[in-house]
């Protein structure tokens, strides 16, 4: 990715017109569910394609020094040498996208990497994650700590709060918060779509959080009981056409899954 974009003025009329059309978001979401699968030498493509979208992670309570050198090391060589060199793909530097840890983390995550003599990114979780409902004074340090550390990608988490009671000026306000805090890093903004109550707020929410400065907006934390689903990844993909074809801003979409997550490609 080229430089983080900046953001655009807050548009609350923009916001206030939008009402997603729930049923035909589902048949949707059916009909891209339907189609067929890609075949032989192209899944094989595709899926090796998929690899390099991976934000490879680790968010446990129990996450050590070694775990993180394992990781890092999993990030650096995901695909066993064999399977590579039986389809021709013997060096061509296939890695995930990143290594993702919890802030404490990213000190290791940097020295394995470095270790390792590879350029992958550390991204680190932020803001109160997964909740989000730590105060705001600490969520912005927790970022600042994390990139001092050496993160290259700050994953925030939206106070869901603000969207089920319509504060969408304030949501703008945090997110603009959380992108000078970053600094050089991106922001990828993770919406918890499972518990934002309606369609209808996930466009909005992604909208607020594009406006905002933010580089990738993600599904889920993967904490929720709801994550992804395809009509949330329909509605979110939608929000950023709309957004590139009125600003002319490519942003990024993000589908967290069980263990990890990809980074969609950009909308244009």
């Amino acid at each position: 990715m080229s430089a983080h974009q900046r953001g655009t003025e807050l548009d609350l009329s923009w916001i206030s017109k939008v009402q997603v059309n729930q049923p035909a978001v589902l048949r949707r979401a059916e009909q891209i569910q339907a189609r067929r699968p890609v075949k032989k030498e192209w899944q094989v493509a595709w899926l090796l394609k998929a690899v390099t979208f991976i934000d490879l992670t680790t968010l446990s309570g129990d996450d050590t020094s070694s775990n993180i050198q394992r990781l890092c090391y999993k990030a650096k060589y995901p695909i066993r040498e064999d399977l590579l060199k039986a389809l021709n793909m013997h060096g061509k530097g296939i890695t995930t996208a990143a290594v993702c840890v919890y802030p404490a983390r990213v000190c290791d995550a940097v020295r394995a990497l470095k270790a390792a003599g590879c350029d992958i990114p550390v991204a680190s979780v932020a803001t109160g994650f997964p909740a989000g409902q730590t105060h705001l004074k600490t969520r912005l340090e927790e970022i600042r700590l994390a990139v001092e550390d050496g993160a290259t990608e700050i994953d925030v988490v939206i106070n869901r709060t603000l969207v089920l009671t319509g504060q969408w000026e304030a949501l703008y306000d945090e997110i603009r918060q959380f992108r000078k805090a970053c600094g050089e890093a991106h922001l990828k903004t993770i919406l918890a779509t499972g518990e934002l109550g309606s369609l209808t707020n996930v466009y909005k929410a992604s909208m607020i959080a594009m406006m905002a400065g933010s580089d990738f907006i993600k599904t889920s934390t993967g904490k929720e009981t709801v994550n992804a689903t395809f009509p949330v990844a329909i509605v979110m993909l939608r929000a950023i056409r709309d957004f590139f074809w009125k600003t002319g801003n490519k942003i990024y979409h993000h589908v967290t899954g069980r263990y990890a997550a990809y980074h969609d490609l950009p909308m244009s």
